[in-house]
């Protein structure tokens, strides 16, 4: 794996890697933040109330300064707190009716899980770099 990642950083450069891992990073926290508002409006049905939408949205919505400051730590943290939300995907995939919602937000959670890795591995690597 690692002479994979090593190969990987030669053929496209470091640089382009830790832009496009961002870039998947923003596009799958958009998603998956956008998945759980919705399902949290759809849960509640005629009565509203903005606790539980709130409770779901807070642990995404603590990492937005690590997002913007590009900090490779904070992306680190955000991969396994995304962990939690492929664990209510799954869960919410088993519930009859929320088989579509419960397996998208599982699988934009993995995705968001791995994009975060990456990013905070080619951007830890990029510091390393500039440091020299």
């Amino acid at each position: 794996m690692k002479q994979w990642l090593a190969e990987l950083e030669q053929r496209h450069g470091l640089d382009r890697l830790t832009q496009r891992s961002r870039q998947w990073v923003i596009a799958s926290f958009v998603i998956l933040l956008l998945l759980v508002i919705y399902r949290g409006f759809l849960i509640q049905g005629d009565e509203l109330d903005w606790r539980p939408i709130v409770a779901f949205v807070l642990p995404l919505v603590l990492f937005l300064p690590s997002i913007i400051g590009q900090r490779a730590r904070g992306h680190a943290w955000l991969a396994f707190v995304s962990l939690l939300y492929v664990t209510q995907g799954v869960m919410l995939a088993a519930v009859p009716g929320q088989t579509w919602s419960g397996s998208l937000e599982a699988l934009v959670s993995l995705l968001l899980f791995a994009s975060c890795m990456a990013y905070a591995r080619f951007r830890s690597r990029q510091q390393r770099q500039a440091g020299r």
